[in-house]
């Protein structure tokens, strides 16, 4: 069955086959359109946290764009925004490793409840696990009680996978649209699988992200209490023969044994093992130097402390820093797109009476 054409449309498509043949007779070629060529337009922002901070030591309210100063590779800029958020601080326990001693699991689950005591309430907290691999024990929550539940449902193991947890924490943040972005690592910054290369790479990962890394530091007690076991006359006790985790499981009488006091000075001709206790004192003090830099290149703070009480005691400190942070944008002059390298960031205050903490290194890949 053929459907009738109206003659208009049929009367149009006979002129224009006319046009054509008359075109190919004459010679001359009926012009291509060209399409338009698109028009990229990218659009840059640098975001970092800053710490804000009045002559008392308090947190600086209301911060405008036109009271700070940003300077980026010797270049002055101009704050896009300046925001006061809520934060949102994933909490990383390293729970495991071999020859560790002052690190424990009671101690690290401590030091993750002070801190989380310690948080505005209308912060988001979220916790992780490490030891022989990452576990994520919760998600982003701001009610207290079922953080601190995750922290108690840690366990401990015989590994440090401090490379795969950064992995882990870094994609975790990829999933979340938050702006005010705090890891808190709580260990010694060491890991099992030995492999510099990728250590390094997951750290410098971290700076060419917007989060900010606080670090509560096992590593100074712990090279304090390998280092006399380093030499083969020791006056110093050797360590225990296992963690207390793991002793806890043993039967009473066998635990009994492995938790008994040690006395007296001890003569260790074992080489093997004063080799590895050598180069587990080489590895925290590399570790040492490593977690500083990280933490100062994102705006954060490196806890060292020296006991462990000193240790639960600063976790209130860096929840205090986390809590006077602003959220600062700006547009880069040098587009980001176009080059790679490393952004040296400072930010400074313009207004009286207001100290401004902000330094921060963004290392661009080439491939962004």
């Amino acid at each position: 069955m053929f459907r009738k054409m109206s003659s208009l449309p049929l009367l149009a498509l006979i002129l224009l086959l006319t046009a054509f043949a008359a075109a190919a007779q004459s010679g001359r070629v009926m012009p291509t359109p060209t399409p338009e060529t698109p028009v990229r337009i990218v659009t840059e922002e640098v975001k970092l946290n800053v710490l804000a901070f009045d002559e008392d030591g308090g947190f600086a309210q209301g911060l405008q764009p036109e009271d700070l100063v940003i300077t980026e590779n010797d270049v002055i800029h101009q704050p896009s925004t300046v925001r006061r958020l809520p934060a949102t601080v994933l909490i990383v326990m390293d729970t495991g490793g071999e020859l560790r001693s002052v690190k424990g699991l009671k101690q690290t689950q401590k030091v993750a409840t002070a801190l989380v005591a310690a948080l505005k309430p209308e912060d988001a907290i979220a916790v992780m696990q490490y030891n022989d691999k990452p576990k994520l024990l919760s998600e982003w929550t701001s009610d207290k009680e079922v953080a601190t539940a995750a922290i108690g449902r840690a366990g401990f193991g015989k590994h440090d996978a401090f490379v795969k947890a950064l992995a882990m924490a870094k994609d975790f943040f990829a999933k979340s649209s938050a702006e005010n972005k705090h890891i808190v690592l709580i260990t010694d910054g060491t890991d099992s699988y030995n492999n510099f290369a990728n250590k390094s790479r997951a750290m410098r990962d971290l700076l060419s992200s917007d989060l900010t890394v606080h670090i509560l530091s096992y590593t100074r007690m712990e090279i304090v209490d390998i280092e006399p076991r380093t030499k083969m006359l020791s006056k110093t006790p050797p360590p225990k023969a296992m963690p207390d985790e793991v002793a806890a499981t043993l039967p009473n009488g066998v635990r009994d044994i492995a938790q008994a006091p040690k006395i007296g000075p001890t003569i260790n001709l074992d080489r093997k093992l004063l080799k590895t206790l050598r180069e587990r004192k080489s590895d925290l003090e590399t570790s040492e130097e490593q977690l500083t830099y990280l933490a100062q290149n994102t705006n954060g703070e490196m806890i060292i402390p020296e006991t462990k009480e000193e240790m639960i005691a600063k976790a209130a400190l860096v929840a205090d820093m986390i809590d006077a942070s602003y959220v600062v944008t700006y547009m880069p002059k040098i587009p980001i797109a176009e080059t790679g390298g490393v952004r040296d960031i400072t930010v400074t205050s313009k207004k009286p009476r207001v100290i401004v903490e902000a330094h921060r290194k963004l290392v661009i890949s080439n491939d962004r």
